[in-house]
């Protein structure tokens, strides 16, 4: 499966009074290549296992396979990556007719606060909050793999 998205920095708290939902997530790397990365993370006691290709079309696109797996194996997965780990609060935002998945980071990566919508095609044209700052879409340093060798509070 193809995954279309862009990201975008926050400018304000506001998403948070926003937000429908609010999940805290944990997340770590089997492999630290930023062409094929291996992800897993726990939400919620769920574990999952993501795999994802190269970024195409300027950071837009990627293929993306992720599976829902048993929480104890993430667990003992999490645990091969030693304290390579990212954790967030994800708010979910609906603006006009898309989500934004917001994501606060915490531990070494406190402050940095990013929002992802995901898109069906790289040109759908879609209308953001003002709480919306600049695009970072394919921005190496404002992804995940990137911010656990390279995190927010070393910037």
């Amino acid at each position: 499966m193809i995954e279309i998205e862009r990201k975008f920095l926050v400018k304000s708290d506001k998403y948070r009074s926003d937000a429908f939902k609010v999940q805290l997530l944990s997340q770590a790397y089997l492999n630290n290549n930023p062409d094929k990365s291996v992800r897993i993370r726990i939400v919620d006691n769920e574990g999952f296992i993501t795999i994802k290709g190269p970024s195409n079309d300027g950071g837009f696109s990627r293929f993306e396979w992720e599976k829902k797996i048993p929480f104890d194996e993430a667990v003992e997965l999490m645990k091969l990556c030693g304290d390579q780990l990212i954790l967030k609060k994800r708010y979910f935002v609906k603006h006009n007719k898309i989500i934004l998945e917001v994501d606060e980071f915490l531990n070494n990566n406190k402050g940095l606060v990013v929002a992802e919508v995901e898109l069906k095609t790289t040109s759908q044209k879609i209308v953001l909050p003002d709480w919306i700052a600049e695009e970072v879409t394919g921005v190496n340093k404002y992804y995940n793999l990137s911010l656990i060798s390279n995190p927010f509070s070393s910037w």
